[in-house]
C-alpha cells in the first residue's frame, strides 16, 4: 500500500482532462469552496463521450468526475487532474491522495466483506480492518464495523433508475473516539455498488456515484 506510482497516473490525469469540458470543468470543482461543493449537471451523452469508466465523487467541500485510469488485479486508481487520487477494492475506498488529510493503508483481519459481496452478509455481521492515516502518522488504526441490511431503494443515476439493496455499516474507531454510518447501494443480483457514502477518518467523507461502472471484477 506504500508504494503509488503518481507520476504515470497522474500523466494519465492530464491526458483525461483533456478528452472534453465536461471532466476539466468537473475535476477543477475539487477545489476547496468554503461554501461547499458547487453540484455537477451531467448528461449521459457528456460520460459516454469519455471511454473510461467514471465516478462522480463528493466531498464536505467539493464535486468532481473521477476516471479509472489503470487496474491492478482487483485494486482500481481513480484520478483526477488536480493531483487528486482514490484507491478502491470492491466498491471499498483503500487509499487517498490529495484529499487533507490522507487515508494512506487499509488491511482486512481475514476476509474482506466487500469481496465476498455486500448482499451476502447476512443482518449483524461484524469485520474489523486497519487503517494508516498520513497525520502524525497514525499506523494500526482499527475499524470496527457491523452491517445491517435494509429495503431495496430506488436511485436515480443519470436518467436511469436502480432498484438496489441498500447496506449500512456502522463503524468505530476507539483509538479516535470516532463513530460514523456509511452506508451502500448495491445491486441485488451481483453486489456491485452503484453508491456509497463512505467515512474514511474524521476527516474524509466521500459521496461515490458510478457514472459508468467498469464492472469487470463483478463476482
Amino acid at each position: 500500500m506504500k508504494t503509488l506510482h503518481t507520476g504515470a497516473v497522474l500523466t494519465t490525469a492530464l491526458l483525461l482532462c483533456g478528452c472534453n469540458p465536461l471532466m476539466k470543468a468537473s475535476w477543477d470543482t475539487f477545489k476547496a469552496s468554503a461554501q461547499g461543493p458547487a453540484s455537477l449537471e451531467l448528461t449521459p451523452a457528456q460520460v459516454a463521450a469519455v471511454p473510461y469508466p467514471q465516478i462522480l465523487v463528493t466531498t464536505v467541500t467539493s464535486e468532481g468526475v473521477m476516471a479509472m485510469a489503470r487496474r491492478r488485479g482487483d485494486l482500481q486508481f481513480w484520478l483526477a487532474s488536480g493531483n487528486q487520487v482514490l484507491l478502491m477494492r470492491d466498491g471499498l475506498v483503500v487509499r487517498t491522495v490529495g484529499l487533507g488529510v490522507s487515508l494512506d493503508g487499509t488491511r482486512f483481519d481475514g476476509e474482506s466483506p466487500f469481496k465476498r459481496g455486500l448482499q451476502h452478509l447476512h443482518d449483524g455481521h461484524t469485520s474489523t480492518r486497519w487503517i494508516d492515516i498520513y497525520q502524525g502518522y497514525r499506523v494500526g488504526l482499527s475499524v470496527n464495523s457491523r452491517f445491517s441490511r435494509h429495503d431495496i431503494e430506488p436511485i436515480r443515476i443519470l436518467n436511469r433508475d436502480y432498484a438496489l439493496l441498500r447496506i449500512d455499516e456502522q463503524v468505530a474507531i476507539p483509538d479516535l473516539d470516532f463513530r460514523a454510518t456509511n452506508r451502500y447501494w448495491v445491486d441485488p443480483q451481483d453486489g456491485f455498488i452503484m453508491q456509497s457514502e463512505q467515512h474514511l477518518t474524521p476527516q474524509i467523507f466521500l459521496k461515490i456515484v458510478q457514472l459508468r461502472p467498469d464492472r469487470e471484477a463483478v463476482r
